[in-house]
């Protein structure tokens, strides 16, 4: 090395030693982060490095291994500078290779740090939306750059879409999105409060004085009743004012109190429809009117009604006949196929999102058929000798209770059926007394819900075909149940209603009614409750005695669970009397009643 390179050297040299002794408070804030963020340096390591080429050059050829045992950069910068000089002076070759080597690792280095890397922002979002609100909550105080990634507004929109709030809405609806998702975990935290407390608002529906409860049916807080008297009448609870309209007949010469009963009604977010005892059925269009789009008639008494829940699509049963209605591309009702069956049908479903064609489920003694409307012959999904005492379908499956031998041969149980594979799945239960009804389109995944003639509503898990929970509910037997993520709302023949939270198997509250509860359907703001009489029949024909008569009638109630309606600002349930207002100069004699005695 001459001596023009070796000034050069110990010029370049003295300028690299000035700048890492220089004081700390011309660095770069970020560098001082990530510095307090690195291990502390091992006392004594530099000194015996600084007279060592060789251990320096084994602290830098340390950077590959885990941060634990890496060299920081203050003590790699002080190594080199170390070995520089003092190969500088030796004025070897060797010297001067190595010298060269440290110029390269350091320039490495600074290119990707040791602790810190990088990412562009959309790769980043990609990274946390897998994460959820906890763990975006803490990644948000691990810096600043992490606390803007993590409250980007695509992340809690997300959450929002996943959590189902505000399912309709999209990102450009609001500005902040990880407060809107706040504001929604406190009205479903505040909901939940008031369904274990039983703080709400509840009103029984308007009745029709001189009829008789037949048939209750309600989807998404809308609901709809049928009476001995032949009117229908649909309620929206979603409204505090409630109005109920009444669905005329399609036959104006009707007088009304003349028409036949009401045997079956069913409601969904479009459709009304319901059957009468003469075997008439009226199909009504509730966006377009009161009168029905569609009037469909039976040689016989219909038997069973079915309605999709999200689709036009209604099917009928009437002694050994089938028939399934479908609209064509113009609008106009249709027959889409009928079927003949050996006995009479009991039960029957039609199956939920469906492609093109209704499919149904039908229950015709021990039978079970699936029927398609695209085939015209039918298709026997399970044959077996006792009769089918219960049946609910999903997308998928179909589950449905079979009465039992006796408890020496074989006891009641529930089979279920795969629609897609095409073949039976599970055997659940085996009990003494028979299902009296079975809930699994409504049930969590993997989870489905029974009740029992022996008063007890069980959850069986699908995936592991045990009965996963077991509740001593109601005397008389079960009669409808519903679940949720978290609680059982069940009714019985007795006239109770059972509120559970099923993870702490504890009751939450009930109400009795003097009648079998027929209907139960329950949303995270408000239950819908029907009390219908086993015998639809006018005990009296005094009507200017109505007392007795509301002990006959039947009842629906309806709970509202969300402290921001109106309904907390009027008055009290016990003086919102259904009865029919009989005032006199000084007081009303509807408020003598205010309660359903039996």
């Amino acid at each position: 090395m001459n001596d023009c390179s070796l000034e050069e050297f110990r010029r370049r040299w003295q300028e690299e030693l000035a700048q890492a002794q220089a004081p700390r408070k011309w660095r770069r804030p970020e560098a001082a982060e990530r510095r307090a963020r690195r291990p502390e340096v091992v006392p004594g390591r530099s000194e015996q490095a600084s007279g060592d080429p060789a251990l320096a050059q084994g602290l830098l050829e340390g950077a590959g291994r885990p941060p634990a045992a890496r060299a920081t950069r203050a003590e790699v910068q002080d190594v080199a500078s170390r070995s520089r000089f003092a190969r500088a002076r030796e004025g070897a070759g060797g010297g001067e290779q190595l010298v060269d080597q440290l110029i390269r690792d350091l320039n490495e280095m600074n290119d990707v740090p040791f602790f810190d890397i990088q990412l562009p922002y959309e790769l980043a979002i990609n990274i946390f939306q897998y994460l959820d609100r906890k763990e975006l909550g803490r990644c948000a105080q691990v810096s600043r750059t992490w606390k803007v990634i993590a409250e980007d507004e695509v992340l809690w929109y997300r959450l929002c879409q996943q959590e189902g709030h505000l399912p309709d809405s999209s990102i450009s609806d609001y500005s902040c999105w990880k407060l809107i998702f706040q504001e929604c975990q406190a009205k479903e935290h505040m909901l939940r409060t008031n369904w274990k407390s039983r703080k709400g608002a509840v009103s029984e529906l308007e009745h029709i004085p001189d009829a008789v409860l037949c048939d209750v049916h309600s989807h998404n807080g809308v609901v709809i009743a049928g009476y001995t008297s032949g009117d229908v009448r649909v309620w929206d609870t979603r409204t505090w004012d409630y109005v109920a309209p009444f669905l005329e007949s399609e036959d104006e010469e009707d007088e009304p109190g003349l028409q036949p009963n009401v045997s079956f009604v069913r409601i969904n977010s479009s459709l009304a429809v319901a059957a009468y005892e003469d075997g008439f059925l009226n199909i009504w269009d509730l966006r377009t009117g009161r009168y029905p789009v569609h009037r469909f008639e039976h040689d016989a008494r219909i038997q069973a009604l079915a309605l999709s829940q999200d689709d036009a699509a209604v099917a009928t049963a009437s002694a050994f006949d089938i028939v399934m209605l479908f609209p064509n591309e113009e609008g106009y009702w249709q027959i889409a196929a009928e079927f003949e069956v050996p006995k009479l049908v009991q039960h029957l479903e039609i199956v939920p999102e469906a492609r093109r064609y209704p499919v149904a489920i039908a229950a015709a003694g021990d039978l079970m058929y699936l029927l398609k409307a695209e085939d015209s012959a039918r298709t026997l999904l399970y044959a077996h000798g006792p009769p089918v005492t219960c049946l609910d379908v999903s997308a998928n499956q179909v589950a449905f209770g079979v009465q039992g031998l006796g408890w020496v041969y074989e006891g009641s149980k529930i089979l279920l059926y795969g629609l897609e594979a095409g073949r039976h799945l599970l055997k659940l239960g085996n009990v003494l007394r028979d299902f009296t009804c079975v809930n699994l389109n409504d049930s969590p995944p993997n989870l489905m819900v029974s009740g029992n003639r022996d008063g007890r509503v069980r959850i069986h898990d699908l995936r592991t075909s045990n009965i996963a929970l077991s509740l001593s509910a109601h005397q008389l037997g079960v009669s409808t149940v519903q679940m949720d993520d978290w609680k059982i709302v069940s009714g019985g023949e007795e006239g109770l209603v059972s509120v559970w939270d099923y993870r702490m198997n504890q009751k939450l509250w009930e109400v009795y009614s003097g009648h079998p509860v027929k209907h139960v359907s329950f949303s995270s703001r408000s239950l819908i409750t029907a009390n219908v009489p086993c015998q639809p029949v006018v005990r009296n024909a005094d009507w200017d005695n109505f007392t007795p008569h509301r002990r006959h009638r039947g009842l629906i109630r309806a709970y509202e669970f969300a402290v921001d309606q109106l309904a907390f600002q009027s008055p009290l349930p016990a003086c919102r009397s259904s009865c029919d207002t009989m005032s006199t100069h000084y007081y009303d004699l509807a408020l003598a009643f205010p309660y359903n005695h039996v």
